[in-house]
C-alpha cells in the first residue's frame, strides 16, 4: 500500500504524490518512512530528502521545518524544499560564493548566523544537484 507525500513550503505545495518509501533529514539524523509508520511528529534538520516511488528515487534539500506521519499520510512542512531537478547549479554556487563573501565581512552575531545559514542552504543545494546529476535518475534495485 502506498503512502501520500506532500511536501509544503510556505510559498507553494512542492510535491505531492503516492510513494514506497521517504527518507527524511531528522534532527538527530535519518529517518525511513514506510507505509503505517507509527504516527510522529517531529523537527526536521538540514539536508536530502529522498522517495523512493516505483524503483526510482527522487531527491529534495530540505532546509528545516516539520514532519507529520499518520499511517496512510506523511507531510513535510519545509521552509525550503527544492526538488534535485530543478537546481540551478550555476546560481547554486554563485549564493555560495555570496555567502563566503558575507561571512568574511559580517560583524553581528545576528548576521553571521543569517550567513552561515546562507551558505550551509548553498552546499546543500550544490551536493544534491550534483550527486542528482552524477547519478542521473536512480534506480532502486
Amino acid at each position: 500500500m502506498p503512502l501520500h507525500l506532500e511536501i509544503v513550503t510556505p510559498e507553494r505545495l512542492a510535491y505531492s504524490d503516492e510513494v514506497d518509501e521517504v527518507v527524511c533529514p531528522g534532527s538527530e539524523g535519518e529517518l525511513g518512512i514506510l507505509p503505517h509508520h507509527a504516527p510522529l511528529v517531529t523537527n526536521l534538520g538540514v539536508g536530502e530528502l529522498r522517495i523512493h516511488k516505483g524503483g526510482q528515487q527522487e531527491s529534495f534539500a530540505i532546509v528545516g521545518g516539520f514532519l507529520q506521519v499518520r499511517p496512510d499520510r506523511v507531510v513535510v512542512l519545509a521552509e525550503t524544499a527544492d526538488m534535485a531537478s530543478e537546481i540551478d547549479l550555476q546560481k547554486a554556487h554563485e549564493a555560495r560564493e555570496e555567502a563566503e563573501r558575507a561571512l568574511e565581512t559580517q560583524t553581528t552575531p545576528a548576521d553571521l548566523a543569517a550567513a552561515r545559514a546562507a551558505l550551509q542552504t548553498a552546499l546543500l543545494r550544490i551536493r544534491v544537484a550534483e550527486r542528482r546529476h552524477r547519478e542521473g535518475p536512480r534506480q532502486r534495485g
